[in-house]
């Protein structure tokens, strides 16, 4: 009855979603020449898409052919229903954006009201968040359904291949594993495809051209409009999707293997419980969202934004709150570990909810315009670019320290009172409103492109004025939404990290201490090495192709015409060398990714692979958050200065062009890095919990 419900409610969520699609693409363009702009973005994005999914399909086909006939039977038809749900919502809420975004410039030209302009922005926005919540909650339902009466002792395997797996617990990894792998393809991808074109143009046209920001005459302006949707939009929907996904069945893999010998209905209660969370959620979600579209009175968008996060989290915390009482109420099922019997999940599932809201308050004091970070980076601009970058590294460095704090304080807590359990329901808490989170993060993008596109068409001031400010507040929420994957992939891979040892030692493997202790030290080191590897390899990639990019602008801006505006550059060029450039560099971090922890797992064993992953998890953990923070706080300096908050100093000054410098340097931090190692983590997790038995009985040292 409960997966039916949330089935139910799913689909309720798809109405919404169908809804506010229909009255987005309703809404007037503006003048014929942004409709004509938008559609040139638009077409970029699907071209982008396809160019991408051309790769991602048959890498789709070939893994879940592999599960199928070496693994479990019915796992490559999981992961592939995970990576459809990943890609269906990161399509749907890109095509959404690429309407809302001209949309929104209209209303702010129509109505010149910045509340009307918010609510434009966040229609686009709601249907990524709803999105990302809705479809990955309906796959990993329906999954659960299809198997809710499956005997959890069973044993399957593959057709050709017998390893004893158990395919309840199968078939949920390799569900989010589906969603894993397209995540991981979509930020590498996206991130490297936005940021050449936005350093590329950026340099050239700010600092050498002196061009306005989203002049026409720079060729990789287009370029950089549908980056912002492929990554930004796309991108970030299916890593937070799979983000939500994984931290679901972290939780009801640790349900099923830490409590082997329970009560029948306690292991159903537990297997349940973070669905139900989930689905509460949701619905918090969506009366979030209502609200914000309902409300027509706020013209800050600061509150507005905090306003609809505070009230989807007060909802799913009281509703959680009665569902544990519901759940749990028979305390004679109840293990010790629940230290206030039904309450002690609730609680755990509070402190992941909090732990969420306090990072995203933290990521907006250091990332926002109005915080004493970004003033003094302002200082520094002032000084020049070098102190401006040592002060961005300073910043990001230690701006990871508090929310590391919160998370470990967050874990304690869930621990001590709900056992391993309750740090699984503690990263379930921080994930639970995600629609609401996502729906604020893909407003940023939306604002970005709208206030692009007024200046592309020589909009009034005010306009602008508009779409700025909505802009400003998008680069903060955009990193508050960084924040929530990479707090949340604490708490899932450190959940996935103790479900692997669980899976190696559940009768299979009796591992000795001083196995573990050498070949988990060493297994650390290496963890630690891959992820300063990846974050060497990302930003590599992403600076090559971005000078490119640059020598493509330099060119076309040097022919006869184009600054006097008599001609028109080639815009095709650049999107051809992003989207190039893009797809051939996604695939090394992808199958280093992938494969590191199979190679090592069948060399040398299980110990070595988990201590791959607890190196590899608190290396990232605190360089993600840096990455994020530091780029967030170098692009709102430009920011800052852009406004006309520092007298003195506007566009095309020296202290400018120092800001436009350190935001090259930021972007390729905040949205090829950061955003791609939280991913990497728990793509390693899920990959040695898939495989975990075959590295107990398959490896050669």
């Amino acid at each position: 009855m409960i997966y039916i419900s949330t089935i139910v409610i799913t689909v309720v969520a798809f109405m919404v979603i169908a809804c506010s699609y229909y009255k987005l693409i309703v809404m007037s363009e503006g003048t014929p020449e942004m409709a004509r702009l938008a559609s040139v973005i638009r077409s970029g994005a699907r071209t982008f898409m396809r160019a991408e999914y051309i790769i991602i399909i048959p890498a789709v086909i070939i893994v879940a052919a592999i599960f199928s006939l070496l693994i479990e039977v019915g796992s490559g038809i999981t992961f592939t229903v995970g990576a459809a749900m990943s890609s269906t919502a990161c399509i749907l809420g890109m095509s959404s954006a690429s309407y809302a975004n001209v949309r929104t410039t209209n209303t702010a030209l129509q109505t010149k009201s910045i509340g009307a302009t918010i609510r434009t922005a966040m229609l686009g926005g709601s249907i990524s968040g709803l999105s990302v919540h809705a479809f990955g909650l309906f796959g990993l339902t329906a999954i659960l359904l299809a198997q809710q009466n499956l005997d959890l002792g069973v044993k399957s395997s593959g057709l050709l291949l017998s390893f004893n797996y158990n395919p309840y617990i199968m078939r949920l990894t390799t569900y989010s594993l589906g969603c894993s792998l397209v995540a991981l393809f979509n930020r590498v991808a996206g991130g490297n495809y936005t940021k050449a074109a936005d350093i590329g143009s950026d340099y050239v046209g700010k600092i050498t051209k002196n061009l306005p920001e989203d002049d026409r005459r720079n060729p990789g302006t287009i370029a950089d409009f549908v980056g912002d949707l492929v990554n930004d939009i796309a991108g970030n929907c299916s890593d937070l999707l799979e983000s939500f996904v994984a931290t679901i069945v972290a939780a009801i893999i640790l349900a099923i293997n830490s409590y082997p010998n329970a009560d029948k209905a306690f292991i159903a209660a537990v297997i349940r419980y973070p669905v139900i969370l989930a689905c509460l959620g949701l619905i918090s979600s969506i009366i979030g969202i209502l609200f914000v579209l309902l409300y027509k009175n706020s013209k800050k968008p600061e509150s507005l934004l905090d306003t609809i996060t505070y009230l989807a989290a007060s909802c799913v915390a009281i509703f959680g709150g009665i569902a544990s009482y519901i759940v749990f109420k028979d305390s004679r099922i109840l293990p010790d570990d629940f230290r206030f019997a039904w309450a002690s999940p609730w609680i755990a599932f509070l402190t992941g909810v909090i732990s969420g809201v306090a990072i995203g308050k933290l990521t907006e004091h250091y990332t926002g315009l109005e915080g004493s970070p970004i003033k003094q980076m302002v200082r520094m601009a002032k000084e020049g670019i070098a102190l401006l970058v040592t002060e961005g590294d300073a910043l990001g460095a230690c701006s990871a320290l508090v929310p590391i704090v919160i998370i470990s304080i967050s874990m304690l807590t869930a621990y001590i009172l709900c056992g391993i359990y309750g740090i699984s329901i503690a990263a379930v808490g921080m994930m639970s409103f995600i629609g609401v989170t996502v729906s604020i993060d893909a407003f940023g993008p939306i604002a970005d492109n709208a206030g692009g596109i007024a200046e592309s068409v020589n909009l009034p001031h005010e306009v602008r004025i508009i779409t700025d400010g909505l802009d400003a507040r998008g680069n903060t929420t955009a990193a508050i939404g960084k924040g929530f994957a990479i707090g949340s992939a604490a708490f899932a891979t450190c959940s996935l990290i103790v479900a692997y040892i669980t899976a190696c030692t559940n009768g299979v493997l009796e591992l000795k201490g001083s196995e573990i202790i050498i070949y988990g030290l060493v297994g650390m080191i290496l963890g630690s090495g891959f992820i300063v590897y990846f974050w060497g390899l990302l930003t590599r990639h992403t600076s090559q192709a971005a000078m490119e990019m640059a020598d493509e602008i330099a060119k076309q801006l040097n022919l006869p015409g184009v600054m006097e505006g008599e001609r028109e550059p080639d815009y095709d060029a650049c999107i051809q060398i992003a989207t190039r450039n893009a797809i051939g560099k996604m695939l090394s971090p992808t199958v280093i990714c992938l494969f590191t922890p199979v190679v090592c797992g069948f060399l040398f064993g299980p110990a070595l692979v988990g201590g791959i992953l607890v190196g590899a998890t608190i290396t990232a953990i605190p360089i993600a958050i840096f990455m994020g923070n530091s780029g967030g706080a170098f692009d709102n300096t430009k920011k800052y200065i852009e406004s006309g908050l520092l007298e003195g100093y506007g566009k095309g000054s020296e202290v400018h062009k120092t800001a436009v410098a350190g935001d090259t340097v930021g972007d390729t931090r905040k949205d090829v890095v950061g955003v791609a190692l939280d991913i990497a983590i728990k793509l390693m997790s899920t990959v040695a919990n898939t495989l975990a038995p075959a590295f107990t009985r398959f490896h050669l040292l």
